[in-house]
């Protein structure tokens, strides 16, 4: 079976309604989980990424690095 794939990427700083203190990630995935799941999208997992920018005139010629969490959905492909 072939799969197509979707790629969501976290944002740096969520903010999400919960009433319960220290579980806004996980209501924020739940959230985003369902979402894609009610579009045929099914939750595979979440990676996470370093990314490093070279120093430019853009940022003051520093390098800097980025950490990045990215959520993988995945469905059937229509052949």
């Amino acid at each position: 079976m072939r799969y197509e794939y979707n790629m969501l990427q976290i944002p740096p700083s969520i903010e999400v309604a919960t009433k319960d203190k220290g579980t806004e990630a996980a209501t924020y995935l739940q959230e985003k989980v369902s979402e894609m799941s009610n579009l045929g999208w099914e939750f595979m997992r979440i990676d996470s990424f370093g990314v490093n920018v070279l120093g430019g005139c853009s940022n003051g010629g520093k390098d800097t690095s980025h950490l990045y969490y990215v959520i993988t959905f995945r469905r059937a492909a229509n052949e």
